[in-house]
Parts: C-alpha cells; sequence; structure tokens
C-alpha cells in the first residue's frame, strides 16, 4: 500500500522519499477507497436520506455519471448513517415520470466514501436528455436531469454553457443559479473555490459557516454539505450535468502543490490535509472512478467534447504547481516570475495537453481552468508595473510555451475560461501581451464570482487607466454572477449575467456585457 502511495507521490511532483515517510507517519490509516467493508444492509430512516439532492457529471456521447450522498443528518460528522454499508437502487429513464426506464441497479454506498453513490449510467443514446433517480431505505431522491455529448464525429449546431466560480456561503446566497437554470445550459462548467476552508465568521455575515478553519476529512465533509444544503445549488446541479475543477479554497488559500501559505505548516502537514480534502471532494463531485483519489494524489485534468464543434481540456493548476515566486504578491515581471521552472501545470499535465491540443478535430478548443492568462498589469499609478504572481504571469515561461504550441500547431479558435478573482474580464492573448503588435492567437473569458466578495460594483475605479495599460482587456468590471456561453460553427458568445443582490434574497439577474468572437478571428467584439 505505501509503495502504491508514493508513486502517485511521485507522479505528482517528484515528491522525495523522506518527504512521502514524513506523510505517511502523519497518517493513522491510508483509506483503501476502492474497497467496500462488509455486506450492504437494507436500514430506515428518521429523515431524508437524499438531503444532499442529486446531480451528474462528466458526460461523454454514451454515458453520464450519477451522484447522490445518502445523508439523513447532513451537518453531523458521520451524516446520522450507520457504521455499515447501506444498499439502495438506481433508475435513468428518457421521461420524469420514469415510464421508459433506459437503466437501473443497485448500490451500495459504504461509510468509506461518506455514503456517496457515484453510478457510471453506460449504453446511452448520443445527444439525448435524460431523468434519473435514487431509492434507498423507503425514500425518494429529488429527479434529476442530465444529458449525453454527440458523438465525436457529429457536427452539431450549436452548445450553450454556463461557467462559474467562487461561491463563499459566508458572502451571499446563490440566487444567481436560479436564472442560470432558467437559461437552461447544456451543462456547467465549475473553475474552483466551490467551497472556502476558513472558520465561521472570517469571510461575512450573510451566513455563517460551521465550525473553525477545517483540516479533517469530518471537517471538509460537513463544510461540503453545509454548501450543498442550498436549495438553489442543488436546483442547479439536477438541472444538467456539470464539469467540475478545484482551484485553492477546497484546501488551503493559495497553497501550491505541497506548499501552504500559512507559516510553521510543513509539506507533510499539507499533504495530510489535502489528503482528507481531496477526499471530501472526490466525495461530494459527480466524477468518474479514474478521478478517485491515492491520498494527496487525484487525478483531476481531463478532456471533454461536443462532437467536432468543441473540445474541452478541465485543467488543474493547484495541484502540480511550483511555488509562487515573488512570496506571492503583485509584482513586475522580474527573473523570479520569468524563471523557466515555475510551472502551474507540471510536467505530466502540460504534455498531456500539448499533445491533445495539437491533434485536436475540434471547432472550439476550450481551456478550463483557475487563473487570469492574460499578463494584466494591476498598478493605474507610477512606472512599476504590477502583476499577480498567483496567477499565470507569476509562470510566465510557461504561458509563453503554451501559446506558442497554439500559434505553431495552428491549434482552431482556443478560447481559455478562468475564475478566481471575483471579477469579469474579457481579454485577448498573444504570446507576449506586453507587446500589442503581436498577433492574437487565444481568447480568454473570465467570469467574475458567484458570491464571493459580496455585491460588488459595476464601476472599476481608474478602469480607463487599467484599460490603457492593458490594451489586451476589452472588459471589465466587479459584480456578482456568471457566464452564459453559445457556440456555433461560426462564432462563440459570451454573455456576462450579473445579480443586483446577493446579500439577501430576491436578486435579480440580468445581461451586463455580451462579446462574439468569431471562427478564425480571436478578437473580441460587442455583440
Amino acid at each position: 500500500m505505501f509503495d502504491h502511495l508514493s508513486s502517485a507521490l511521485q507522479h505528482e511532483g517528484g515528491l522525495s522519499r523522506r518527504l512521502f515517510l514524513s506523510y505517511a507517519a502523519l497518517l493513522p490509516t491510508i483509506p483503501l477507497l476502492g474497497q467496500t467493508a462488509g455486506s450492504a444492509k437494507k436500514v430506515t430512516f428518521s429523515a431524508d436520506p437524499f438531503s444532499m439532492g442529486v446531480a451528474s457529471g462528466d458526460p461523454d456521447h454514451e454515458s453520464v455519471i450519477l451522484w447522490t450522498r445518502l445523508a439523513p443528518k447532513p451537518l453531523e460528522p458521520g451524516g446520522g448513517m450507520p457504521n455499515h454499508p447501506v444498499e439502495g437502487n438506481w433508475q435513468i429513464a428518457e421521461d420524469d415520470a420514469f415510464k421508459k426506464v433506459v437503466g437501473s441497479g443497485n448500490f451500495k454506498a459504504s461509510p468509506a466514501l461518506g455514503f456517496s453513490v457515484h453510478i457510471e449510467a453506460k449504453g446511452l443514446k448520443n445527444d439525448h436528455w435524460y431523468y434519473y433517480r435514487f431509492r434507498a431505505g423507503g425514500a425518494s431522491s429529488p429527479v434529476g436531469r442530465t444529458r449525453t455529448m454527440p458523438r465525436p464525429d457529429a457536427n452539431p449546431e450549436k452548445l450553450r454553457f454556463a461557467v462559474t466560480s467562487c461561491q463563499h456561503w459566508e458572502q451571499g446566497l446563490f440566487t444567481a443559479y436560479q436564472q442560470m437554470a432558467k437559461d437552461q445550459p447544456d451543462f456547467v462548467f465549475h473553475l474552483g473555490d466551490y467551497i472556502y476552508e476558513y472558520a465561521a465568521g472570517k469571510g461575512g455575515n450573510v451566513r455563517r459557516h460551521i465550525g473553525a478553519e477545517i483540516e479533517s476529512l469530518d471537517d471538509y465533509r460537513v463544510r461540503y454539505c453545509q454548501y450543498r444544503t442550498d436549495k438553489d445549488l442543488q436546483a442547479m446541479h439536477a438541472a444538467c450535468p456539470w464539469f467540475l475543477t478545484w482551484d485553492d479554497h477546497e484546501v488551503d488559500n493559495n497553497y501550491a502543490n505541497d506548499i501552504s501559505e500559512q507559516n510553521g505548516v510543513t509539506p507533510a502537514q499539507l499533504l495530510l490535509r489535502r489528503a482528507n480534502a481531496y477526499q471530501a471532494y472526490y466525495e461530494m463531485m459527480p466524477l468518474r472512478p479514474s478521478s478517485l483519489p491515492q491520498g494527496p494524489h487525484m487525478q483531476l485534468y481531463r478532456k471533454g467534447s461536443f462532437g467536432k464543434l468543441a473540445e474541452f481540456f478541465v485543467l488543474d493548476t493547484r495541484q502540480y504547481r511550483t511555488d509562487q515566486p515573488n512570496n506571492d504578491g503583485q509584482d513586475p515581471l522580474n527573473e523570479a516570475a520569468l524563471n523557466p521552472r515555475n510551472s502551474l501545470l507540471g510536467a505530466a499535465q502540460r504534455k498531456w495537453l500539448f499533445e491533445f491540443l495539437k491533434t485536436s478535430p475540434g471547432t472550439w478548443n476550450i481551456l478550463a481552468q483557475q487563473v487570469m492568462m492574460a499578463l494584466v498589469d494591476r498598478k493605474t499609478t507610477g512606472d512599476t508595473a504590477a502583476y499577480s504572481m498567483d496567477q499565470w504571469p507569476g509562470y510566465a515561461a510557461e504561458r509563453q510555451k503554451l501559446l506558442e504550441h497554439i500559434r505553431d500547431h495552428k491549434v482552431s479558435n482556443a478560447v481559455v475560461l478562468t475564475g478566481d478573482i471575483h471579477s469579469n474580464w474579457a481579454n485577448e492573448l498573444r504570446v507576449d501581451d506586453l507587446k500589442p503588435d503581436l498577433p492574437t492567437v487565444a481568447t480568454e473569458f473570465v467570469t467574475t464570482s458567484l458570491t464571493s466578495g459580496g455585491n460588488g460594483s459595476a464601476q472599476v475605479k481608474s478602469l480607463d487607466i487599467l484599460q490603457a495599460r492593458n490594451p489586451c482587456n476589452k472588459f471589465h468590471n466587479r459584480e456578482r454572477g456568471y457566464i452564459m456561453c453559445d457556440v456555433t460553427p461560426k462564432t462563440y458568445t459570451a454573455d456576462y449575467k450579473v445579480i443586483n443582490e446577493i446579500q439577501k434574497p430576491g436578486g435579480v439577474t440580468t445581461s451586463r456585457a455580451k462579446f462574439v468572437v468569431e471562427a478564425g478571428t480571436p478578437l473580441i467584439r460587442k455583440a
């Protein structure tokens, strides 16, 4: 078992045997996540075991992951479940009355995975909508709606998806999901910061986290359950499949691989916390078995497609990254920021991405990732520039390699989707954004937060100066919301949806700005 985990640690970042042994010494037991101990039993529940709702995710052209979690007492450690596996069943049908059931089976929900259920529904029609549900202990789950993708060789005429990130529980209500559901996307990209790890009261007072800063597996489980009690979030998960990736707050703010932002935390201690966080993340998300974590390692980067219309690459810019340069501040593009050893992706993920981009058959190639790729100087006064070292400017050499790869291999219509920074941006990407005369090779659409940062503002102080210093930027504001994207063989349209109120019920979501990119010309224009 230790040799298996050691191999995983080596894969993720070249961690030393000495570090592995330090980590193992802190870990009393390494959970065997793929195994279910004991026989499953039928049970009855004193409260609704499907309090976490249902979800689906990672669809391809013939299958999709269906998810639920049994938790009659979701805000308590253990979720109010017994200390043995529990059996239940699932169904997927072509109609919401379940008269045309096309797949069904039994499941065993185990304590080892927090009684989460991940069903791979196979043999489905391509490009087709379905309904699904679960049953256990005489109780039935809500009905979810999901879909498969078109065949890889199909030529669909349109695609609609939503892009969101950063949903801090304490800083706002998830009301914007109500309009997102009405927009009827084919699927959702969630780009990270699904939860926040902070102690109760640290982030805001709209509503409060439970407990201190989370570190144990039970801590992370309860925090995810608290977020998933939100009915708007539950409803959006039930409305369509999601593709999810994480950023930093799913573990620890601004962590980098095995390095914590907090002084005095050793790499071994962070890896222990990371193992807890990664297991809880897997348990709570509709992910395929290929993402089952091995201690503090979890395979999250992956690809998908919507026929030949779009290829999408879901990236992980936290697990494999080198430490942020310049003490993780805002600094010029100095020698530390330009160090070619700096990496957000890690060697294995970068090689994987480059190989698939080079051979992609997609009309549009969409990179769903976390931190802003544009080289944006945040200063609006003085001659000294200030770039975020936690974002791609701190890893400028790897950024250059990626954009050169897109340019040199003529990757068609590359679009970068970004979250993280609680504000909206629309950027044109060059190999070097500091040289505006260079050709644009890709487009970046940055979604604001769903709630993080409070109500936000439509007005940005000194925006004209910011944009003059950064000609790559075509739009920027700091309201809350999400992006709704419509894709055809000829155009990519990004509609920036914003909500006027998240600190109390009744917020209204409207379109703030809409931009179009034409296939073959990676320039942003107003719709």
